[in-house]
């Protein structure tokens, strides 16, 4: 049993990640989609609310909160799959969460690319709630006041997204298929190699 969290600045490449566990038939939780569904819940729409709402479940709930709603949906996934990946880790509290949830079995990757290429990207891709009018300064100050930077200092592993796309998801497919108990395929020497 194996699970795989990711952590990165917005349009570092983690939804990127994701797609690439999902073709290999590797259960994808993102941890947005708790958010969205909450903002569901209250009435109010997803792409407008979402930061907001994020914010409103861990001061309501505590920093945990959207990780403590993730952990049935992995533990249900796990029943099915050696492998789960887990999208959108953004506090030092939800890593701690996930190491004692599943101690030896979880690991960290942070997905890496700097300021000026995801804001490239982030222009570029058309998926709602990315050009709502905040900028990815204030998106990324707000990522950081959840505790993103902890959640990134504590990455076992980092896999920078500066190349190609093809390269990039190499690296990640690697992390996916590699064998339970090894230790991650050289994706720290691969860091700044591109």
């Amino acid at each position: 049993m194996r699970v795989i969290g990711t952590v990165g600045m917005p349009g570092s490449g983690k939804s990127e990640a994701a797609a690439v566990a999902e073709e290999l038939g590797v259960p994808v939780v993102i941890m947005g989609d708790v958010i969205r569904q909450e903002c569901r819940d209250r009435g109010l729409d997803p792409a407008e609310h979402h930061g907001r709402i994020a914010q409103a479940l861990r001061e309501e709930n505590g920093p945990g909160a959207i990780a403590e709603r993730s952990l049935p949906i992995i533990r249900d996934h796990l029943e099915d799959s050696d492998v789960v990946l887990v999208d959108g880790i953004r506090s030092g509290v939800e890593v701690e969460q996930f190491r004692e949830a599943f101690d030896g079995a979880f690991t960290l990757v942070e997905v890496y690319a700097p300021y000026d290429l995801r804001r490239e990207r982030i222009e570029s891709r058309d998926r709602p709630g990315d050009v709502d009018g905040e900028p990815l300064a204030a998106r990324e100050e707000r990522e950081k006041g959840f505790g993103m930077d902890e959640a990134i200092e504590a990455a076992d592993v980092r896999v920078e997204n500066t190349g190609s796309l093809e390269e990039f998801h190499e690296r990640v497919t690697e992390l996916l298929t590699e064998e339970v108990g090894d230790p991650p395929a050289d994706a720290e020497a691969e860091v700044g190699e591109s």
